[in-house]
């Protein structure tokens, strides 16, 4: 089967089989680190992918909003935590989730936490928001009065049942290299241990939940954490690649377009594919600042091929993408061809483009 022939228009490829491993390779280190393992679904966002993590044991999962946790519910998940803290206008959707699932929050705030105790009629578990130095949402992990304060609040409700202490290390993106990333995650793992150690003897069962993919994919140091939530690991991405979260061969997903103009007095390719379908997260390339958009593969009849040198994904537009590349790279490709682009974000393209097509050429939606 050649699965150039059923791509018409921009289609994101999914390597089934790289997924899978993906996902076995994760779930060991899981096992070997002896953490839970409650994988993010907002990567996939499709209960098709989701069952290859069932097949493999995964019983519990973590999601980014309210109505991909109903999603995953409705595909009988029944332990989900919603990783991001609590919107209060969606107060009727939570209720209604803790009323049919195990159902995890996340709160950083008195606000939130006197809303929950007025409007739920079903209990809730409340995880508190730990920044440890991504700096975008949580209390700082050094911050134990603020926290106290939290704590005293939710033993004081009738809705909500503390279950621990939940952190993101995003900063872990921004990481030069993977030693960067050793770096974060060893003062993460420190100050979580700490802030553990602060309140145990309040909460003697209190958990400690971590979710990043670069330090979840290349450490085995988690000494005194309990889970491990990380995402992007299913499909690995450019970003990942760069930073050594993964190898090339690992990651599991590239976009497909058709070549709609070529311009030979500038050596650029234009393709059908751009912002609406990448996003425009960019790596910057070399010292100069060069954006790298993304990276060329070869669309193969079973898959593509390892990285093409020679050129690169220069910049988007709204459907379009501009290609710079040398002039042997150029020669190969004509107009209607297609060519693959290894994406910068699997994540926010996989979330753009709403399906996939596997290399067996069958069609996963992914929720609406």
């Amino acid at each position: 089967m050649d699965i150039r022939i059923h791509i018409k228009q921009p289609t994101l490829l999914l390597d089934k089989k790289k997924c899978i491993s993906n996902i076995e390779n994760m779930l060991d280190r899981a096992k070997r680190c002896n953490l839970s393992f409650r994988p993010h679904f907002k990567t996939h966002q499709s209960a098709e992918v989701a069952e290859w993590f069932r097949e493999l044991g995964v019983d519990k999962i973590a999601v980014s909003s309210l109505k991909m946790a109903q999603y995953f519910a409705d595909n009988k998940w029944e332990d989900i935590t919603v990783a991001m803290p609590i919107n209060l206008r969606e107060m009727d959707i939570v209720d209604e989730l803790a009323g049919k699932i195990k159902l995890n929050i996340l709160v950083e705030s008195a606000e939130s936490i006197h809303h929950l105790e007025a409007e739920l009629n079903n209990k809730v578990n409340a995880y508190i928001k730990v920044d440890t130095g991504y700096h975008r949402t949580g209390i700082a992990a050094d911050d134990t009065k603020s926290i106290q304060n939290l704590l005293d609040y939710i033993k004081a409700s009738t809705r909500l049942e503390f279950k621990g202490f939940i952190a993101h290390s995003g900063h872990n993106y921004q990481a030069s290299d993977a030693n960067e990333i050793h770096k974060n995650h060893k003062k993460t793992v420190l100050d979580l241990n700490e802030l553990k150690d602060v309140f145990r003897s309040q909460f003697p069962d209190l958990e400690v939940s971590l979710g990043d993919t670069p330090a979840c994919s290349i450490s085995d140091e988690f000494f005194g954490i309990d889970e491990i939530r990380p995402g992007n690991f299913a499909f690995y991405d450019m970003m990942q690649f760069v930073l050594g979260s993964c190898e090339e061969d690992e990651i599991a997903v590239a976009m497909a377009c058709p070549i709609i103009a070529k311009h030979a007095d500038r050596n650029e390719l234009v393709i059908y594919g751009g912002g609406v379908h990448f996003s425009k997260e960019y790596l910057e390339a070399d010292d100069e600042g060069t954006k790298l958009f993304g990276s060329l593969v070869d669309i193969k009849p079973d898959g593509w091929s390892p990285i093409l040198g020679g050129g690169f994904l220069s910049s988007l537009s709204q459907e379009h993408g501009i290609i710079k590349c040398n002039e042997e790279l150029f020669c190969e490709y004509k107009v209607g061809d297609l060519i693959g682009i290894l994406p910068i974000h699997s994540c926010m393209t996989a979330n753009l483009m709403g399906s996939y097509l596997t290399l067996e050429a069958e069609t996963i939606e992914m929720m609406k």
